[in-house]
């Protein structure tokens, strides 16, 4: 047992008492996660959707009382000065609160679960989540060391992706992890984890993301894992990705593919750095092989949406160049509103289909060869445009 599972039981007798109204959802193992808006209005996740429930906190100093007891449990700081707590809880869990000053229905938590269970490729295909052939393609890219950024929303499952996909990188690799409020659990031999700091009360002793990617360079690592990219640190990834760090990953923000690696380049774009936008552009492109997109559908679900290869040059005029490897298309819905759709080849061979072959790995052209369906129905939607 780890020392934060350890801690979990200690910090869960400490705050009982505070959080009493939502503690039969914390001990819920099928509620994902509780979101506190103010002392009257609480609503869960379960099974990917949200529903309010009549719980309520006695008031907002009861509820405050808890934030603040729970900042003190994990080392933090919140009050009216610094009115934002972002941290995780001794037992894995992330929580973010913010103060009345902030919130106008007062005092606001939310508390994303950690999960117990280490996620594999088998519990995303027995989900629905992904298909067999798209989640050995993606083992492949893992195996050829392709640079991976997951893209997707809030809630969208980005984080349990990275942890299947982490756990698929060879055992021979070193993998160096990098987050600000440290979730991930990959399954591999030689892994080490790194969480950034918050400065003290004097703003000194703070350690950013950058700090860590920069530092973390001469601790030899195979690979860089980034939980989540979101600020002038895309450029020191960038960079880790295009010298020698094959295989590196991280997740972003973003609703398409091409809107990720367009994030990627603002971000980058945040720091000091007086690198021209056309070749921060080129070393993105360069840079990233895979973008895998993962949504929460309307059904509640958490799909695949698709896989898509960047290619290594940008266009005439100046935009990146992408092409789906796999598409989810969705064909209908049941009566009881569950999406039916399915994640297929979309008929492109990636560009690196000779690596594919060199190396053996048993992933023959015939995989990406698209079904009739689709092809008549792009044909049918080439036609009507």
């Amino acid at each position: 047992m780890s020392d934060d599972e350890k801690n979990g039981g200690v910090f869960e007798d400490s705050i009982a008492g505070y959080l009493a109204p939502v503690k039969p959802y914390l001990d819920d193992d099928s509620v994902s996660e509780v979101m506190i808006n103010g002392p009257d209005e609480i609503f869960i996740e379960r099974g990917g959707k949200i529903v309010k429930t009549d719980a309520k906190f006695r008031d907002d100093q009861s509820l405050l009382a808890a934030v603040r007891n729970i900042a003190q449990s994990v080392g933090r700081r919140i009050d009216d000065e610094n009115p934002i707590l972002d941290g995780r809880l001794p037992n894995g869990s992330r929580i973010c609160a913010f103060l009345k000053v902030c919130s106008k229905k007062g005092t606001t938590l939310s508390i994303r679960k950690f999960s117990k269970s280490s996620p594999t490729f088998a519990d995303m295909i027995n989900r629905g989540s992904i298909t067999r052939d798209a989640a050995y393609f993606l083992e492949v890219c893992m195996i050829l060391a392709k640079n991976t950024i997951i893209s997707g929303g809030t809630g969208s499952g980005k984080t349990t992706l990275l942890n299947v996909l982490g756990s698929r990188i060879p055992k021979a690799d070193r993998i160096l992890v990098i987050e600000d409020s440290a979730e991930l659990k990959i399954q591999t031999d030689h892994i080490v984890y790194f969480e950034t700091r918050h400065a003290d009360k004097e703003g000194k002793g703070a350690v950013s993301i950058r700090d860590l990617i920069k530092a973390s360079l001469r601790l030899r690592p195979d690979r860089i894992v980034v939980g989540e990219v979101r600020g002038a640190e895309a450029l020191d990834l960038i960079s880790a990705m295009n010298t020698g760090h094959g295989g590196s990953m991280g997740t972003a923000h973003a609703n398409t593919p091409y809107d990720a690696l367009v994030r990627l380049e603002t971000l980058a774009m945040m720091g000091d750095s007086n690198v021209p936008p056309a070749a921060i552009r080129r070393q993105i492109a360069s840079a990233i092989h895979i973008v895998v997109q993962i949504k929460r559908l309307s059904d509640g679900s958490r799909k695949v949406t698709s896989i898509t290869e960047v290619i290594p040059e940008v266009d005439e005029h100046g935009k990146y160049v992408v092409q789906d490897i796999f598409k989810f298309i969705q064909r209908g819905l049941t009566n009881d509103k569950k999406i039916v759709g399915e994640l297929v080849p979309t008929g492109i061979l990636p560009s690196f289909m000779g690596e594919i072959i060199t190396n053996r790995l048993p992933y023959p052209k015939e995989k990406f060869k698209a079904p009739d369906w689709y092809l008549q129905m792009k044909e049918k939607n080439k036609d009507a445009a």
